[in-house]
């Protein structure tokens, strides 16, 4: 393996068609520079996930109403974050949450953390996301599946993430069969542990496995942390810079 160092030459192209999909800051008292990143002219944002406390939190929280309202201001999608539990959480408990979500904050959709992937799950995230689209229609919802799920869930939501993990992982990561039938925009990647060095060895497996939205961070898990944890993607990666230059204009509609 090459030893990490400088990379030379220019910097590649913008890679077409990507945009980034922001898994959640900290809050914005303790991380202003990374919300204030996501209103920066040309950064290419297509959606970013609110978690005020694994969740809406009891009270409505002045400074992320504040937050979303640049963001919304900046064109920035934003998701309510809704922990299913991998099934488990009762469906009333998850509607209430989306309630609290759209009274408070009036996202533009919701971000379904730790949804089931399996066939069993398909009927109660089927229900879950129907009810979502009635209290906010229009509602875009991602599944963070964070593997390949049965393929009838991509029938459900606007986007899946597909992957959630480890750039050691990633790099030799396969795709689904039956993602060739659908575009780029239904897939999204969360990468951590990329070294600056690989991020465009990153891109090039993100567009050869057909992602159109993803997030690469150099931040790593500690023993025994898993690629869920919200630790992992709360803080700006330290290759910010090079990841926004690299993925160029946001385009997803």
């Amino acid at each position: 393996m090459i030893s990490p160092g400088p990379r030379p030459g220019p910097a590649p192209p913008p890679a077409a068609g990507l945009g980034l999909g922001v898994p959640g800051w900290a809050h914005p008292l303790v991380a202003p520079v990374e919300w204030g990143e996501l209103t920066r002219r040309g950064t290419p944002v297509h959606w970013a996930v609110l978690d005020v406390a694994r969740g809406p939190g009891s009270c409505p929280d002045p400074y992320c109403a504040a937050a979303v309202a640049r963001l919304r201001v900046a064109g920035v999608r934003v998701l309510g974050r809704l922990d299913m539990r991998f099934g488990t959480r009762p469906f009333g408990e998850l509607v209430s949450d989306a309630g609290r979500y759209l009274d408070w904050y009036r996202p533009d959709g919701f971000y379904l953390d730790r949804c089931p992937s399996e066939r069993p799950g398909l009927a109660e995230v089927h229900r879950i996301v129907t009810t979502l689209r009635a209290l906010r229609g229009g509602a875009f919802t991602v599944l963070g599946q964070d593997t390949h799920p049965y393929e009838e869930y991509a029938e459900i939501a606007d986007q899946l993430v597909t992957f959630r993990g480890r750039w050691a992982d990633y790099r030799w990561s396969q795709v689904a069969e039956w993602t060739a039938g659908y575009p780029p925009e239904r897939f999204c990647h969360l990468v951590h542990g990329v070294p600056r060095p690989h991020l465009d060895e990153a891109l090039r497996i993100a567009r050869w496995q057909g992602a159109g939205t993803v997030f690469f961070t150099d931040r790593t898990t500690r023993p025994g942390q898993r690629s869920d944890s919200a630790a992992l993607w709360e803080t700006l990666p330290g290759h910010w810079d090079e990841v926004v230059s690299r993925i160029g204009p946001c385009v997803m509609e």
